[in-house]
């Protein structure tokens, strides 16, 4: 079958366009860190993605995790990180790491210490890259990096008052 608007079949009796696909970008991906730290004030997902915004970045995937009401079956109330002197450079060089394995513009991620109410943000994080599969992938690794990597601890607290701490962010 012929192309309805007059122009000959291509291979296969479909159409092939004259001009080749270019699926390139104007520039390389930049495979920024541009915001990383551990901090003791309130943390906003909203920083974070405005600190990746980049005109090549056609997706920005941002990750917000917040304290919960439950653990394990039980009610909390707060909870309290504490981090080690060195988390300020481990949470940099998860996000070099990051930056470094995956095809994306700019990463940024921020965790917080001290005591955190329920609702409040504890990680926040977003990614930029030129397409959504590799923001996705790159910040669902930096997640799962600053959870295990980061030397942060963090006691969860008890409607009774007692308290748990546990090794990890």
């Amino acid at each position: 079958m012929g192309d309805p608007r007059g122009g000959g079949a291509g291979r296969g009796g479909r159409r092939v366009s004259e001009r080749p696909v270019d699926d390139s970008r104007l520039t390389a991906p930049a495979r920024r860190v541009v915001l990383a730290e551990v901090r003791g004030g309130p943390v906003d997902v909203a920083e974070c993605a405005a600190a990746v915004e980049d005109d090549a970045a056609g997706a920005v995937v941002t990750f917000g995790g917040v304290v919960r009401n439950h653990d394990a079956g039980r009610a909390v109330t707060e909870i309290e990180y504490v981090g080690h002197p060195t988390a300020g450079d481990v949470v940099a060089q998860v996000a070099a790491d990051v930056a470094a394995r995956f095809p994306v513009d700019a990463v940024a991620v921020v965790h917080r210490t001290g005591t955190l109410a329920v609702g409040d943000v504890a990680l926040a994080a977003a990614v930029s890259a030129a397409h959504r599969a590799e923001a996705f992938a790159a910040t669902a690794e930096l997640v799962e990096e600053v959870k295990r990597r980061l030397p942060v601890w963090k006691r969860q607290v008890f409607p009774d008052g007692s308290h748990e701490w546990t090794g990890s962010a």
